[in-house]
């Protein structure tokens, strides 16, 4: 909680009278803060933030239960500046008015303010603007909370005028620190230990989200009173599974990390293995893998192992996502599993792949080549007295719809060869009509 004062809009209630554990066990100062050391780490972007006394406005992307919203009360401590708090899940206008009203009042006290929105991408446009001329007159510093890409979920004038900090999924030894750090202050009464195979388990279960950890730890803890009442419960693996059951055997990562298995999905429809690819698709979906996350992810396949091979994949890759959509599961799983058969006995090529990533890097390290005048618009007469636009060859009326011998890049830079097509697939006949096209050019030149 900031030094001096806490207020919440959008919230809907008042203080809990009973915190959970995850509240009780927020750090209280960043050195009791566990993870994000490439952040938080000595001479880390945070870190430096946070001992310069001067706050910022920044936008905090990263999964559930990274320490998002401890971090921004953290600020406000640190800043010993009033923190406002805005749900964007149950807040509106009106809530961010009436905090603009108090920040006002608090300002005119000679007091800092911290305006922390959590899950600031579910704000629409007008909602987000809100706080843009606040954001720039200084009024508070702006602190928003995502677990969407902020590049396509935040207003671009709000996104440039606060950094983005990536906060990343706790590691195994972070939540095993944590599961120590809680058995130390002996927060769970009815617990007196846990066993390596269970705290394993309970990590796997929690999949890098320390919220979801110390609840499951809190649900552990009901458990053990009921059963032993006024005793304490050693969790052994069998325990835990029998506590948690069905919910804890389809997070079961059953030794294998989750991208492990997407990587062996990956790799599968890469390789033509049909039974492979179901195999690998059914055990994410069994083992609670999101599957709007899964068709995403197929495609992605579709695009750079199949590509212009076979144009059609990425369609049914696309139908196979809107499908899902409609009918949700399990029934729009089936599309999932055609269109991941289609995608591995499809032929395969990473050409468009490769040339992108080679054109990426190519202009990353060039310089800022001029556009071409023959190549440019010409909407004005002075583009046109400029020679925009000027012995442009409209390809539509040349033989062939070709025009033969024109060129299309910077000038003075030489054809790079990005786009090398593979002898399978229809990439079999794009590769024939540019090498006709070439020899076509030859003749020109």
């Amino acid at each position: 909680m900031a030094t001096r004062a806490e207020t919440s809009f959008g919230s809907g209630a008042d203080a809990k009278t009973a915190a959970p554990l995850a509240e009780r066990f927020r750090p209280q100062s960043l050195g009791e803060v566990i993870g994000q050391q490439h952040l938080l780490g000595e001479d880390m972007p945070l870190r430096i933030a946070f001992e310069s006394g001067q706050p910022h406005s920044c936008i905090l992307w990263g999964p559930p239960g990274v320490g998002k919203t401890t971090l921004a009360r953290l600020m406000a401590n640190s800043f010993d500046a009033h923190f406002i708090t805005i749900s964007a899940v149950l807040g509106g206008v009106k809530d961010i008015r009436e905090a603009v009203e108090q920040a006002s009042i608090w300002q005119g006290q000679g007091r800092r303010t911290i305006m922390f929105v959590d899950e600031v991408h579910r704000f629409n446009k007008s909602q987000q603007d809100a706080f843009l001329p606040h954001v720039e007159s200084g009024l508070f510093t702006f602190i928003g909370a995502t677990t969407e890409n902020p590049s396509f979920e935040v207003n671009s004038a709000l996104l440039s005028r606060a950094v983005v900090y990536v906060l990343q999924p706790l590691g195994d030894d972070d939540l095993k620190q944590i599961i120590a750090k809680i058995l130390a202050g002996q927060a769970l009464p009815a617990i007196e230990s846990i066993a390596s195979e269970a705290v394993d388990k309970l990590v796997a279960y929690a999949d890098g989200d320390a919220r979801r950890l110390l609840n499951t730890l809190e649900t552990l803890d009901v458990a053990a009173r009921r059963e032993k009442k006024g005793g304490r419960v050693e969790v052994t693996e069998t325990w835990l599974i029998k506590v948690l059951g069905q919910q804890m055997r389809r997070y079961d990562k059953g030794g294998e990390q989750f991208y492990d298995t997407i990587s062996a999905l990956h790799k599968s429809v890469r390789g033509s293995d049909p039974d492979a690819a179901l195999y690998w698709l059914v055990r994410m979906l069994d083992g609670g893998a999101e599957p709007k996350y899964m068709a995403r992810r197929l495609i992605r396949m579709a695009s750079e192992d199949i590509g212009l091979a076979d144009p059609r994949a990425l369609r049914l890759a696309l139908d196979a996502a809107e499908v899902y959509e409609r009918l949700g599961s399990p029934e729009g799983e089936l599309a999932l599993a055609q269109c991941v058969v289609y995608l591995a006995v499809a032929p395969k090529s990473n050409a468009v792949y490769k040339a992108f990533n080679e054109a990426r890097a190519f202009v990353k390290k060039d310089a800022t080549r001029p556009v071409p005048l023959h190549l440019r618009n010409a909407p004005t007469q002075l583009m046109k007295a400029l020679d925009y636009g000027k012995n442009y060859r409209y390809a539509h009326d040349e033989e062939d719809g070709f025009a033969a011998g024109e060129s299309y890049l910077p000038e003075g830079m030489a054809e790079p060869g990005f786009y090398r097509p593979v002898h399978r697939g229809l990439e079999i006949r794009i590769a024939e009509k540019l090498k006709d096209l070439k020899s076509k050019n030859d003749q020109k030149s």
